[in-house]
């Protein structure tokens, strides 16, 4: 499929899939058509390629993380031991960010029942949670 087929099946803008293949986190084929430019052919590798890598941000991996992994899955160096401590690792990151995220609601509610209450006291002190 074509840039703007593949753009429809990923729900990702032209321009993103651009910038990924200029990064190499996707590899699409590429024909005889085109020019100077060729075509780019999308597959459903590309496709679950597309997929995992917005999954992967929102997990919280930068770019040039995906890209690593991507590498190494691609070369065929991952294994079992290595897959598991990127996903602790990841797990951590993620259960700190919860905790940042639960401090944060924490503290947004009793500020909300503050204003409410019509503010007769101190409010609470942001310095009390994490956020």
């Amino acid at each position: 499929m074509l840039i703007s087929e593949f753009s429809r099946e990923t729900g990702l803008s032209p321009d993103t899939i651009r910038f990924y293949v200029r990064k190499g986190l996707l590899s699409p084929a590429r024909n005889g058509k085109g020019g100077r430019n060729p075509y780019q052919l999308f597959g459903p590798q590309d496709v679950t390629a597309a997929r995992m890598i917005v999954l992967q941000q929102s997990l919280g991996y930068s770019l040039r993380e995906i890209a690593a992994l991507n590498g190494q899955y691609r070369a065929g160096a991952h294994s079992p031991e290595q897959t598991a401590a990127v996903l602790r690792a990841q797990i951590a990151k993620l259960e700190g960010k919860r905790a940042e995220l639960e401090s944060a609601l924490a503290f947004l509610g009793r500020k909300l029942k503050w204003v409410e209450a019509g503010q007769r006291e101190d409010g609470p002190n942001w310095r009390d949670y994490l956020c």
